[in-house]
């Protein structure tokens, strides 16, 4: 078949079984974040923790809650890398260095999973399952939980008080009830793809050459479908999602974009359900969907361009691609990893063209809204639509209000909060690293990719995805360490002024919609979201980007 209209074909069936999942699995998750009965499994966890599941939380004991658990989570992860010689299953590997450590552990809590090290000759299997895994599903479930508080701030409560929810039973029904089950099925369908899943120790096989080589196995089906369904992205191999015991083939391909993007696409459904009006999970879900297509088209199309002598021959841009996927299948993976906060890559992005790793680069500045994380995507896109209100009622010379609610100063406070922080952490962590010449040694490139190599590290960590340029050594204390404290910043500055606006808008009473209150369900709402989208992000970023992929595309 041309490859072509295969990658064609792939695309179309994404998002078939996108559409054909929206509705179901939106619903189930409305469901599962209002209703008030508890299943017997969740009720002995409460007990377990001394949690009063029935008591809805103020935003600010919301945050506290949130943090104090992401904090132990930091802690426990640290400690269980640093103890892992001690430790069944750990196959000889002695413990994981501090630094090393620690990144690691800010990073899987984080749901950024960028990895300074090699999964496969550093990690034994226990630490994988009941360490890095386990963040798998609980970093995923923090962030659909704190998307659930915002939209309740957007329903409001009868009373009009701060109050958004309970963080204990979100992070709990989230986990039971939505990630579990799901990666049970899709873990035994990768597994019947050729994903590999065992506790074996490495085997030594002998190569054609007459060489030696050791394949480690190991329980790789049952993080993988929960490293793409949370969009975490942390690889059990250092090839991550290239590696064909991870992804063997090109269905298997296929699956693991669906994965990373079904829930993330759901979630403005839940929105929706949960403010009782489709209409506005409709808007939402286009601004992501219009992004989506326009990134995947445009770096599928860099890609394919081979100019020069190499490129003809190949006759599109292959080097640091799997043969097994090929241009649009490589494409359509990178573009939809960096467009959600997954960070897996079934190709090198370092190797991706100038103006191609420009735009996976371009796709995490906009914040991963397009569709995002799992409940970071809606939140974020949720914030720049109250900005749109804003901007919009600005325009008019009237009081801006979204979904009955008011936006007056403390709450643009709170939205403008937000779209400055994790910009303000890329471009200063690039600038400090730039400006020290032992931190510029560990750019393997000079000029314009060089820089790039490191924008795209401190883009991809404040972000949370965790890709990056692999051009780059950022195995020194110094790396670890600034890389680390990057990813906490990045994740939960943001989500306290997410939570605080939350609780802003929960205390007002509703206003009814009058003649002059803007729609924010139609084409003219989708077409003024998606260019304030554009507008803070060109802003914001174009001039590095001028520095990097910009400059580095034009001048070849």
């Amino acid at each position: 078949m041309d490859p072509t209209l295969a990658g064609c074909l792939q695309a179309l069936a994404l998002v078939a079984a996108l559409a054909l999942s929206h509705r179901p699995l939106g619903d189930y998750m409305a469901h599962i974040l209002t209703s008030s009965r508890h299943l017997r499994v969740e009720r002995g966890l409460y007990r377990l923790i001394g949690v009063d599941a029935g008591a809805d939380q103020t935003w600010s004991v919301y945050l506290r809650s949130m943090l104090a658990f992401s904090a132990v989570s930091v802690l426990f992860l640290y400690a269980f890398q640093r103890v892992q010689n001690h430790l069944w299953l750990s196959l000889g590997f002695p413990a994981v260095a501090a630094a090393t450590a620690w990144n690691t552990a800010a990073s899987f809590v984080t749901n950024t999973n960028w990895q300074s090290y090699s999964g496969e000759s550093t990690m034994g299997h226990l630490v994988q399952m009941a360490g890095l895994a386990v963040q798998n599903f609980l970093s995923a479930a923090v962030g659909i939980a704190v998307a659930a508080a915002l939209i309740r701030g957007f329903r409001g409560t009868r009373d009009h008080t701060d109050r958004v929810g309970n963080f204990w039973t979100d992070l709990t029904r989230i986990v039971v009830r939505l990630l579990l089950p799901v990666s049970v099925v899709f873990a035994i369908v990768l597994v019947a793809t050729g994903v590999v899943e065992n506790l074996h120790m490495a085997h030594t096989i002998t190569t054609l050459s007459g060489g030696t080589q050791s394949i480690p196995g190991g329980p790789v089906a049952s993080q993988e479908v929960i490293k793409e369904l949370g969009t975490n992205g942390g690889g059990f191999y250092n090839a991550n999602s290239a590696h064909p015991f991870e992804n063997p083939n090109p269905f298997s391909n296929w699956l693991e974009i669906y994965l990373l993007l079904v829930i993330a696409f759901s979630l403005p459904r839940t929105f929706g359900r949960m403010i009782g009006d489709q209409r506005q999970g409709y808007a939402v879900v286009a601004v992501m969907s219009l992004f989506w297509v326009a990134s995947g088209v445009l770096l599928t199309f860099f890609e394919w361009q081979h100019h020069g002598t190499a490129l003809q021959a190949a006759r599109a841009a292959m080097e640091g691609k799997e043969v097994r996927f090929g241009i649009g299948a490589s494409a359509l993976f990178a573009s939809s990893t960096t467009l959600t906060s997954t960070g897996a890559v079934n190709t090198a992005h370092d190797s991706l063209t100038p103006l191609g790793g420009g735009i996976a680069l371009f796709d995490m500045m906009l914040g991963e809204i397009a569709p995002g994380g799992t409940g970071s995507g809606l939140y974020g896109i949720l914030v720049l639509a109250v900005v749109t209100v804003f901007v919009a009622g600005l325009m008019v010379g009237r009081t801006p209000e979204y979904l009955g609610r008011k936006l007056g100063a403390r709450e643009m406070k709170f939205a403008s909060l937000y779209i400055l922080t994790t910009p303000a952490i890329v471009l200063i962590g690039t600038g400090v690293a730039m400006s020290f010449k032992g931190e510029r040694a560990a750019m393997l490139n000079n000029g314009a990719h060089g820089f790039s190599e490191v924008l795209y590290a401190f883009t991809s960590a404040a972000n949370n995805n965790g890709s990056a340029f692999a051009g780059l050594t950022v195995t020194s204390t110094w790396w670890n360490s600034a890389l680390g404290l990057v990813m906490l910043f990045g994740r939960f500055l943001p989500m306290v002024f997410v939570l605080a606006l939350a609780g802003s808008l929960a205390k007002q009473k509703p206003v009814p919609a009058g003649t002059g209150t803007l729609p924010t369900h139609n084409p003219l709402f989708v077409g003024m979201l998606s260019g304030v989208v554009l507008i803070v992000v060109g802003l914001t970023y174009f001039p590095a980007l001028a520095l990097g992929p910009l400059a580095e595309g034009l001048h070849r």
